[in-house]
């Protein structure tokens, strides 16, 4: 142990490094390999060094802190993405603050004091259903924080964006509903404005356009992501003369209330209907039965947009220049007991 307050040189002595590297292992952990990152992180245990982090945040004029806008947080998809977010933002020194974009007071207001009043020194945004002029209103500073999209994304924004093949997922749903046999496959929707909606419906249609299978209207449910939305259109399913055989749900939340609603109705999954669900949330391993749905990397998506908003921060880069190319990150089936061949 160094004697008095451990200083940065303590570190660097330690860890046999420059001062220059223990900051940025600090400070851009993704601008040093992992190994030294390792070192650098035994010898700030060893020597008991402690960042100030409120001065080093007066020095650079930072808030201290990331900004993760969620659309709503009682939803248990986000769960793994903000671990992810805050796994990767464990050793940077920047406190994570997630507000909620739906159910907040003031919502709208508050977004806007994180633009411009320094309070955030980025933003990670997971609901791309916020007003345009809400977000937009951060390219009138020159001083704004960054921002990346996670998961949901705007067509005509130019900022980095980290989301997975959504019209891949849902063709890969729709492929394994017709390998079991299923000519009869309707799709259960999320929220018509949300791009996820629109981007896994597509999917789902040119999947059963490539495959020749009937593409009807009334087997397209409507829907909101939720639970109770899962349960309208068991509902609806039900009120059908003529019905699909298999579902394919936009979210893991809206098939368990889909076939929940038909287990109290006295209709067994996937005897009856077979249901794929989309996001692999931590419940559809342990429904009852067990769900068929598209798994997303969530804990990675959080990790890979906190990692490009710091690298976006150490640059000094302001929103407006902050352009770069989407991280597209592959999703996969995973087979459990509620799709079956049809009966």
């Amino acid at each position: 142990m160094t004697k008095g307050f451990p200083k940065i040189r303590d570190v660097a002595d330690a860890a046999g490094v420059s001062t220059a590297t223990v900051s940025r292992a600090l400070s851009a952990p993704d601008r040093v390999s992992a190994d030294t990152r390792a070192i650098v992180l035994k010898a700030i245990e060893e020597t008991g060094y402690r960042v100030n982090h409120a001065a080093r945040n007066l020095r650079r004029r930072q808030a201290g802190g990331i900004v993760v806008l969620v659309p709503n947080l009682a939803n248990p998809f986000f769960s793994q993405i903000l671990s992810g977010i805050t796994f990767a933002m464990a050793t940077s020194g920047y406190n994570v603050l997630i507000a909620d974009t739906r159910q907040a007071p003031n919502a709208e207001h508050r977004i806007l004091d994180y633009l411009h009043n320094n309070r955030a020194d980025g933003l990670i945004v997971l609901d791309a259903n916020l007003p345009e002029d809400v977000l937009s209103a951060g390219d009138t500073s020159n001083h704004h924080p960054p921002i990346v999209f996670a998961c949901e994304w705007l067509d005509a924004d130019p900022r980095p964006t980290v989301t997975i093949d959504n019209e891949e997922g849902a063709r890969l749903a729709i492929r394994h509903l017709a390998d079991l046999g299923h000519r009869r496959i309707g799709h259960l929707m999320g929220p018509p404005d949300n791009i996820l909606t629109i981007t896994r419906a597509k999917g789902a249609r040119a999947a059963l356009a490539d495959l020749g299978l009937a593409l009807r209207e009334d087997w397209f449910f409507d829907g909101d992501f939720s639970l109770a939305s899962g349960a309208a259109a068991a509902h609806a399913w039900l009120a059908l003369e003529d019905r699909p055989t298999a579902i394919f749900c936009a979210s893991d939340a809206m098939a368990c209330g889909f076939i929940g609603e038909l287990h109290h109705k006295g209709v067994r999954v996937p005897d009856e209907v077979s249901v794929v669900g989309f996001d692999d949330i931590e419940i559809a391993a342990h429904f009852v039965p067990s769900l068929t749905t598209i798994a997303q990397p969530r804990a990675l998506i959080g990790e890979t947009a906190a990692r490009k908003l710091l690298a976006l921060i150490s640059e000094g880069r302001e929103n407006g220049s902050a352009t770069g190319a989407s991280d597209i990150l592959p999703v996969q089936l995973v087979v459990r007991e509620s799709s079956a061949p049809p009966r």
